[in-house]
């Protein structure tokens, strides 16, 4: 009986590894009609010129799924020249960082996977002269943030940022 019940389930998942994979055609219509690569975890990936949402952000990551943003978020990390002066929104809880050894303060957007146990920040620097804590929500407030995409390098680490970045509360920055 065990093993009726083994070989059911390894036929169920076969059939669903089999039934996901499209190898007809490597290329889907994104959302706006035109042709865009499919990822090989099958997302879609839009083609440069045209990677402006519709909200006028070119990384909408309020607009996604939980795994989505995870993997959206990782890419950026890994490939930042591709992603280096866009227009990224973000929302997550707000977090505070101060380095007593350097006296560099650093905020950040904590993103999360769909499991809540993996998370990766942004950390963003707020346009004008923003003072801590005055200029800023508590810290673990769930926050969206819009800024243009950077990065940077400490050491041989390098770290994302939104630059000249807004806080919006209600759909109003402050």
């Amino acid at each position: 009986m065990k093993a009726l019940k083994m070989i059911s389930v390894l036929g169920a998942a076969i059939i669903c590894l089999c039934s996901c994979s499209n190898t007809s055609d490597n290329k889907e219509k994104g959302t706006s009609g035109e042709a865009a690569t499919t990822a090989p975890f099958g997302g879609i990936v839009p083609k440069e010129e045209k990677f402006a949402g519709k909200n006028g952000f070119d990384v909408d990551l309020t607009a996604m799924s939980s795994s989505m943003v995870y993997a959206q978020v990782s890419d950026m990390i890994t490939n930042p020249d591709s992603y280096k002066g866009k227009s990224v929104r973000a929302k997550g809880p707000f977090s505070y960082l101060k380095d007593d050894q350097s006296g560099n303060e650093y905020f950040a957007v904590i993103i999360s996977d769909a499991t809540a146990c993996c998370s990766q920040g942004i950390e963003f620097v707020l346009e004008g002269n923003k003072q801590y804590p005055k200029d800023y929500p508590a810290v673990d407030t769930e926050i969206t943030v819009t800024g243009t995409f950077n990065y940077y390098y400490e050491g041989q680490n390098i770290y994302c940022q939104l630059l000249d970045a807004k806080l919006e509360e209600g759909g109003l920055s402050w």
